[in-house]
């Protein structure tokens, strides 16, 4: 098989999404046991298209397009798993939550922190001081919600999938026959992981807002909201290319950090979670001409199957 592309993944409600470079599958165990497996195209110019070889520019598209799509595949794997019979991928309401998830999570991790630093700003003599505290109150934030909403029963099990994700991709990359016996040997945690993408979000930008002074409150505020994108490409490119090389000593101590915050995100999935990890992955392989159905082996899973064309916004 084919390793030339990196494939990705999100861990969804009671299922798992596959995204490769034209195609995207998601897996989702309903209420009786069954297997739903749904693909999509991707849009090509975002994933297959000029776009793609843009440093920075290909970051900022996949990363939109990667949020609606993991928004919509959200919704569909909770219709799923509850058993509802009109299942849609795709709508205004889709597009509305992702709006406003940007929305609050704009306002919480990177207005909040400023306006705290605000409270305390005239007691802070030096400019660079004022925005490291800023940045470290920032990455609280973000540790502090990673850390509590693994308490959540229902994320405890989403995280178990986000595990399952990792080990079917970690056993695809390491050339193993996808079975749930091989599939379960290998570990939950990735290098391209979306948890330490947000880490080096995080870091990133104490690093940039500590140079930019003390402007007034406003300035400040917006000068945040405007660099999130800028921020999220460096972030984007710095993660491929620690991926790419990790096998150089300075990037394993890079990476480590967030391979650590993976503990927090992760959880060692059970069996059936591994099989529909497993069945999200073979249908992208297939989806994608790499391997055919005589090639995969044999799960004993009961699955459904739907294909779309790319869904419109």
């Amino acid at each position: 098989m084919s390793k030339s592309f990196n494939y990705g993944g999100q861990a969804i409600i009671e299922g798992v999404m596959m995204r490769g470079a034209k195609k995207m599958c998601l897996a989702v165990r309903e209420p009786d046991g069954d297997v739903v497996v749904h693909c999509e195209d991707l849009n090509p110019h975002i994933y297959d298209g000029p776009i793609a070889r843009i440093p920075f520019l290909r970051g900022l598209t996949m990363l939109w397009d990667a949020l609606g799509l993991g928004i919509r595949a959200l919704m569909f794997s909770a219709d799923v798993s509850l058993g509802e019979e009109d299942v849609q991928f795709s709508g205004p309401v889709a597009w509305g939550t992702v709006g406003l998830s940007l929305v609050i999570g704009v306002g919480i991790f990177f207005v909040g922190p400023l306006l705290i630093v605000g409270f305390v700003d005239r007691w802070i003599a030096s400019h660079f001081l004022s925005n490291l505290l800023e940045g470290f109150i920032r990455l609280a934030f973000f540790l502090a919600y990673v850390w509590a909403i693994g308490f959540i029963p229902d994320i405890r099990r989403v995280f178990g999938y986000h595990g399952a994700e990792h080990k079917t991709i970690n056993a695809y990359e390491a050339g193993d026959e996808l079975t749930v016996e091989s599939v379960e040997r290998r570990s939950i945690a990735h290098v391209r992981c979306g948890t330490a993408f947000l880490l080096q979000v995080v870091i990133i930008s104490i690093l940039v807002f500590a140079v930019l002074g003390r402007p007034p409150m406003l300035l400040r505020i917006t000068s945040r909201i405007l660099l999130i994108s800028v921020i999220a490409g460096l972030a984007y490119e710095l993660l491929k290319f620690t991926a790419a090389h990790q096998d150089r000593w300075i990037i394993r101590m890079m990476i480590t950090p967030g391979l650590w915050l993976q503990r927090l995100t992760t959880r060692q999935p059970d069996r059936p979670m591994l099989e529909v990890g497993i069945a999200a992955l073979q249908r992208l392989l297939i989806e994608a001409e790499i391997v055919t159905v005589e090639e995969q082996p044999a799960s004993g899973l009961a699955v459904s199957a739907t294909s779309t064309a790319a869904a419109e916004p």
